[in-house]
Order: C-alpha cells, then structure tokens, then sequence
C-alpha cells in the first residue's frame, strides 16, 4: 500500500511544471507586439548607354575575286620554221623588259624570197629604162622621118611639074610617089609603135607594184622571223624549244602585262545600289560611260590580300561593271584595275600582285550627311531601348536603311540626341527602372565605323 502512495505522489509531481509551462506561454501570448512590415523599393537595372549620333557615313561594300593580268599576250608563229635562238631567261615566271628578242626562227628562206623579190623588181625597173629610151629614141626617129617627109614632097612636086614640060620621065615621077609612100609608111610605123609604149609601160608598173607589195610582204616575213616583248611582261607559259619546228598558228609563248591587274570583284545588286550617287547618275551616257565611270559612280576601290600573318592593301579604280549578273549567285561584277601592281611597298612587305590571288575589293562611294547610326547590336528585331524620361526603358520601333559592318544606318524612328541601350537587357520590360553608364568607347568605334576605319 505504501508503494502505491508513492507512485501516485511521482506522478503529481509533473503537474506542477506544466501549469508553470502554460502560464508562462500564456503570458507570452498577451504581451506580444505587432510583426514589422518593410517596405520593399524598386531596383534600377544597370545598363549602358549612347547618345544617338548623327553622322557622315561613307558607304561601303565587299567583294571578291580573283587577279588578272590587264593584258595577257600570246606569241603566235606568223611564219614557219626551226628555232635558232631561244632567251636564256625565257621561262615561266620570268619578267622581261619592254622590245627583248625572246625568240629568234630561221629567217635564211625569207632572206632568199625576199632577195628573189629585189631581183625581179631591178628586172621590171631595167625594162621600164629600157622602154623609156625606145620612146625616145622613137620619137627622135619620127621627127627625121616627118623632115625626109617633107623633102619627097617637094621632089614630087617639083618632077610633077617638070612632067608637065615634059622634062622628065613618068617612070621618075611614079619613083618618087613610091619613096613618097614608103616613107609616110615609116612614119606611120614609128607612131603605132610610140603608141603602144603607154600601154607597156603601163604593164611594166603595173608588175612592178605587184613585186613591190610582194616586197613588203617578203620584209614583213623577214621581220616576224624575230619574236619580242610588245611591253613589260612576266612569262606565263613557254610552248617551244631551241631547235623545233615552229609550224605557222602555233602559240609559242605566253605573257601577262606587269603594269596594270585587274579584279572582277561580285558585289550583291542591292549592296552596290546604295553605293551609287543618284544625282551623279543624271551625267551618263552611253558614250561617256566606258571613259569617265569612275567619275560618273563615284566608286573608290580598295583591294586587299588578307591571310594569317599578312594584311596589305593597293589603291584600285574602276574601269567598267560587267555586262550581266551573275545568274548563280545574283552578282554584279564590277570590274577594279591596280596600276603598278608589281611595285613594293616602303618597307618590303608588301608582295606582288599576281594572277590567280584571291583578294578582297572593298568599294567605297560618296559619304552620305547627316545619318541617324546605331550598332548592329543595339536593335532587337526590328526595336532598340530607350533610356527615356527619368531613365525609364522605351521600346520603340525603327525602320532600317541597310546595315554595313557592326554598323547600321536608321532610316527612321529615332532622332539625334536620344539615349539607347547598348548593353544585353534581358528581360526587357517597358517603364523599368533604369540606372544608366555612357559607353565612350561604343561611340568611339561607332564614328570609326561612319569614317570606314573599322574592318567589314
């Protein structure tokens, strides 16, 4: 009995310190204060800025193409017959001067036609003295016969009259009618032959021009006997040697002109549009297109060779556009010509400008004022940001002209001054709060880009 007492009294002891426990929780409860609320302020969203320019630009545009020599040349064999001299630097690749003797071909039958030809002529000219002496040793033989002439008809006369007093015979009279006859024959002779002496002579010049051209004909054979250098050039292609037969057509040699190359750069049509002057437009004519279209299109070229350890440029000039597009690719060929491209720079590091290079042809036309011009990267599909009244984001939407480069030219929906956003603004929500940096260094290469400093 006395253990059940104490079980009882260990558990009562438990009860006191849950009554404390409650009180004090209920205590607690009623003395609490109020939850603070914060107030919760708007964060800017840090971006940057430039200040919307309004520019010159020089438009621009790219193509590409590969270098031709501006004349390439080719020794064809305008006569027959074996090499006897060849150049000793007649190779390909080699560049030789203006008037060098590259090729030399037997010229001993042209020498002997050509002696033949004098010979004959010498013959004709022989016949033509020859003819003139006859005409007039002729004439000279004419004028005695017309003198004697003139003697038998006086002795006619004066017998016929004797005749008539019967002091001599008929038989004398009818002698002198015949020496009479005989000698208006002689003269009637004389003349036919000095008639005919026109008609011959005639025939000897007519001959004689006939061998003269043959002459010349004999001479130029000689002279094409020798092959050399119409101008300066570097030897592409060497198609004979020393002691061949050289048969007449036959492409012997092939040259390309030092002096000026040529690059048939592809340009889209929409790009070289907006290239173009449109008031410098009114001045062509079909006449004067070919001979002052660098003026008429107010293109300045500029050709480049770019590869991994070389970057070198030449100044260009145009000097036609292709007559018709390219039906693959939709190009227009425009047509750049190098002076001197074979001259190095200063400092030597510039190389030749040779046939078959890849290069690229960027085209520059007249600057274009006053242009509203923004970063590629400042538009988002057809929209920029606007860092507006008290630096709150404007999405506006803008119309483009074209773009070149990093660069793009605004044909509306933003003015001069206007602060657009130019840094990554993710998301981008109309009226957000903005806490705005100008980007120097974006305007910076963004008047480099107007200028045409910056690489396309």
């Amino acid at each position: 009995m006395a253990f059940d007492k104490k079980k009882i009294l260990k558990r009562l002891l438990i009860i006191p310190p849950i009554l404390i426990g409650v009180a004090l929780m209920a205590y607690q409860v009623k003395n609490r204060q109020a939850p603070q609320h914060e107030t919760l302020q708007e964060v800017a969203k840090k971006v940057r800025v430039i200040t919307v320019p309004k520019l010159t630009v020089v438009p621009r545009a790219l193509g590409f193409g590969n270098v031709t020599p501006g004349t390439v040349w080719e020794a064809v064999a305008e006569v027959a017959g074996k090499i006897v001299k060849i150049h000793p630097l007649l190779k390909a690749g080699a560049i030789l001067s203006k008037d060098t003797v590259i090729l030399k071909i037997d010229p001993t039958d042209y020498i002997l036609a050509r002696q033949s030809i004098e010979a004959d002529i010498r013959a004709i000219n022989a016949q033509i003295s020859e003819l003139k002496t006859r005409e007039k040793n002729t004439k000279a033989s004419l004028g005695i016969e017309r003198r004697s002439l003139a003697l038998n008809q006086k002795d006619l006369k004066r017998k016929q009259a004797l005749l008539k007093r019967r002091a001599v015979s008929q038989a004398a009279v009818d002698q002198e009618e015949r020496t009479l006859l005989a000698r208006r024959q002689s003269m009637q002779s004389l003349q036919n032959s000095l008639n005919l002496l026109p008609a011959e002579a005639e025939r000897l010049n007519a001959q004689r021009a006939t061998l003269e051209i043959k002459l010349k004909n004999a001479k130029l054979d000689l002279a094409r006997t020798t092959i050399t250098l119409p101008f300066d050039a570097r030897i592409a292609a060497v198609n004979i040697e020393l002691a061949q037969f050289a048969s007449l057509g036959k492409t012997l040699v092939i040259g390309d002109s030092i002096d000026v190359s040529e690059v048939s750069a592809q340009l889209p049509v929409d790009k070289m549009a907006r290239l173009l002057d449109r008031s410098r437009l009114k001045n062509f004519s079909v006449t004067s297109a070919t001979a002052n279209i660098e003026q008429i299109m107010g293109l300045k070229p500029i050709v480049r060779l770019r590869s991994a350890n070389l970057d070198v440029s030449w100044p260009g000039r145009v000097v036609r556009v292709s007559d018709r597009l390219d039906p693959r690719t939709r190009t227009l060929g425009v047509i750049v010509a190098v002076d001197n491209p074979y001259k190095l720079s200063i400092d030597g590091n510039r190389p030749p400008l040779t046939k078959n290079m890849y290069v690229e042809v960027e085209l520059r036309g007249i600057p274009q004022k006053d242009k509203i011009v923004l970063p590629r990267s400042a538009l988002h599909n057809g929209r920029v940001y606007i860092a507006g009244k008290n630096n709150r984001l404007e999405i506006k939407p803008v119309k483009i002209a074209y773009s070149q480069g990093n660069l793009t030219v605004l044909a509306s929906g933003l003015k001069a001054g206007e602060r657009v956003v130019v840094s990554d603004l993710i998301p981008a929500i109309n009226g957000m709060l903005l806490s705005t940096v100008d980007d120097e260094r974006v305007e910076q290469s963004l008047r480099e880009a107007a200028n045409g400093e910056d690489r396309l």
